[in-house]
């Protein structure tokens, strides 16, 4: 469940989009709707089912479309209309049936093929997924979901690296086995926690091309992980020779030194990691750790203050924060902010099963 967050809100929005794509003319379900729907013919309850379901009103459609679906033969379009408002409302296994009825009505119905395979994607069925979305990549050429994003994602977690490479590369319009395609599978490779072999890919990018930015960036993020924090700044340090003008890789190099204990490295590189991003949070909540672990509580104070006033949520700075307050002697301060930290980790802890 982890490894599908980052695709989730993404599924759920495009899912939306297709819905809107299958509404009638402005105007021409409003104005069926001002009639009794049991006065209507089937085609034209469908109609009102898009419209309404265009509008978010995904109940009102579904019980048009469930009386639809009861009769024999079916209207075509019924059931992938039905699919994607069990998408919307998160019923996946229903989606999967809806779908799956509507591809056998019409098996050119490539939408609902390939929503059966998004829909099985979200359910943890990647392997059983890859045979639809491998013929909706081929048959729908502007999809709202991105086919090939999704089926790289499949195929990734089914361990099938070369096809996942080459799905993510024909998303990006790389050629398949070039040195930007393993780089653009080791970044989404490494997204997905797969970070042996998001490692694999790039360092045979780097073989493809020495000089390819990001891709020494990468292997540092993966040293990270690894908790290997001599080989992350070495990397991260290859990186800066070839893009000395990357923010993001002084940010993470400054972590990683502060993991190293170097804290004066850390200083630097955070330093300039805020000229270059300076409305990124993480380089100033970084810096003031940083200065902590100098004994320079003042400074830390400074950059700590910043980075919640950008992102006031975020309760490890919070605690930080306390810290800093706590050493320069402010113990009123500390302790709202040790407070806030309470607070924001039991708002951010997820509900219970079954509420």
């Amino acid at each position: 469940m982890k490894k599908t967050r980052i695709v989730i809100a993404f599924l759920f929005l495009s899912a939306a989009l297709l819905t809107a794509q299958t509404t009638a003319t402005p105007g021409a379900g409003t104005e069926a709707q001002k009639s009794d729907t049991t006065e209507q013919t089937p085609e034209v309850q469908l109609e009102t089912a898009r419209d309404l379901a265009a509008h978010g009103r995904l109940e009102k459609a579904k019980v048009l479309l469930d009386a639809l679906a009861e009769r024999t033969p079916e209207l075509p379009g019924v059931e992938r209309l039905r699919g994607l408002i069990f998408y919307q409302k998160e019923q996946l296994p229903e989606a999967v049936e809806a779908f799956s009825k509507a591809s056998a009505q019409d098996p050119k119905d490539s939408e609902s093929v390939e929503m059966h395979g998004v829909s099985l994607f979200r359910l943890g069925h990647p392997e059983e997924a890859i045979p639809f979305l491998e013929k909706g990549s081929t048959s729908v050429e502007s999809a709202n979901i991105d086919p090939q994003y999704v089926l790289g994602l499949c195929y990734a977690d089914a361990r099938r690296y070369d096809d996942s490479r080459h799905s993510f590369a024909a998303q990006f319009g790389f050629a398949p086995d070039s040195a930007e395609a393993y780089l653009i599978a080791a970044r989404l490779l490494l997204r997905r926690e797969f970070a042996e072999q998001a490692g694999v890919s790039a360092r045979k990018a780097l073989e493809l091309n020495p000089n390819l930015p990001l891709a020494h960036q990468l292997l540092g993020e993966v040293a990270l992980a690894k908790a290997d924090l001599a080989t992350a700044i070495s990397e991260f340090q290859s990186e800066g020779k070839l893009n000395p003008l990357n923010g993001a890789m002084y940010e993470r190099l400054g972590d990683a030194y502060i993991r190293n204990g170097q804290y004066n490295e850390a200083r630097i590189a955070l330093n300039r990691a805020v000229l270059l991003e300076p409305n990124s949070t993480a380089p100033y909540m970084l810096l003031g750790q940083a200065f902590l672990k100098l004994q320079e509580p003042i400074q830390a104070l400074h950059y700590l203050s910043h980075a919640a006033k950008m992102d006031p949520g975020n309760y490890i700075t919070h605690n930080l924060l306390g810290q800093a307050y706590k050493a320069t002697g402010q113990l009123a301060e500390a302790n709202r902010e040790y407070k806030l930290v309470v607070d924001l980790q039991h708002k951010q802890q997820p509900p219970p099963a079954g509420k």
